[in-house]
């Protein structure tokens, strides 16, 4: 379950980039789009088969109104505005050095028992990123991609502790319902829908890459982007940690980097050099460090 929600999501990032590159869809419209619609088919879902998992307390508004901007809103945005600048596979690896900054904030926020490999796992992340970034030839990323990636690393950090928080009095797929509807109603209020580009939805336009000869209407790959991309692999992550414990969950998702810079490859023609392979897997052992540096089990790590 938790591969398939790796692959889903990886794939979901090469679709979202079509979107963002084809110039129709901004990239705070994009968040918009995929909040609402989210929100919309996880509230139905749950409408009909549990209303009484959509009630909310007074006491609860503040967690939810923090975690659907800082989790949600925030998270997607700027992992958007990551993959437009970014080969997709980077975009990934520089947002899931989150469990680090958990790992961190476990230790030194929490004063936690942290294991010793914590502080491993920032040394490999920094020399893994460096790698990635190419950084002795002066950073031939995009800065304001690498930028909007940090930060998404940042914001996913708080997705993570929030939501660990979260689910000790809430069920998971409520949580991240109305987490949605809080990130939905936050891009509203800035963008209103009266203004939302509806005609640029029905436009065609070309997959790019190694399938640019083909087109598809903009609105195929939003839908793509909701429910296949957004609804079933939060769905799949969630019902995961019904059989494994949270950390197991998070390393077995940290798939998902490679896989999306294997579908990007392979659609996008977005290549990497041998340095920034191996950057990415240095990243990657930094990321399974963290991941496991906390001995209890005690939150979730989609």
């Amino acid at each position: 379950m938790t591969l398939t929600a790796a692959a889903l999501f990886s794939f979901n990032g090469v679709v979202s980039k079509v979107i963002l590159t084809s110039g129709d869809v901004s990239a705070p419209r994009l968040t918009e789009l995929r909040s609402a619609g989210a929100f919309l088919c996880l509230a139905l879902v749950l409408a009909v088969a549990a209303p009484e998992r959509l009630r909310v307390t007074r006491r609860e508004l503040p967690l939810l109104v923090f975690y659907g901007i800082c989790g949600f809103a925030l998270v997607q945005w700027l992992y958007f505005v990551a993959i437009e600048r970014l080969p997709v596979g980077i975009a990934l690896l520089i947002q899931f050095t989150a469990p680090v900054l958990v790992a961190l904030w476990a230790r030194f926020g929490r004063h936690e028992p942290v294991r010793k490999r914590v502080w491993a796992a920032i040394v490999l992340s920094l020399l893994g990123l460096s790698l990635v970034s190419e950084a002795w030839s002066g950073l031939s990323l995009d800065g304001m991609g690498v930028a909007a990636a940090l930060v998404a690393a940042l914001a996913l950090a708080v997705y993570f502790v929030v939501g660990e928080h979260g689910v000790g009095t809430r069920d998971p797929l409520s949580l991240v319902c109305l987490a949605f509807f809080v990130a939905a109603l936050f891009w509203a209020l800035l963008l209103p829908w009266w203004s939302f580009p509806f005609g640029e939805l029905g436009q065609s336009v070309s997959l790019l890459g190694n399938l640019a000869d083909a087109s598809l209407p903009v609105w195929a790959l939003v839908l793509w982007m909701i429910v296949p991309g957004t609804i079933f692999p939060f769905a799949l992550s969630i019902g995961a940690l019904r059989h494994l414990p949270a950390t197991i969950v998070g390393v077995v998702a940290m798939a998902e980097p490679p896989v999306a810079a294997l579908a990007a490859y392979l659609w996008l023609d977005e290549s990497l050099a041998a340095f920034q392979i191996a950057g990415g897997l240095v990243v990657l052992i930094a990321i399974a460090l963290a991941q496991t540096a906390r001995p209890v089990d005690t939150g979730r790590a989609d």
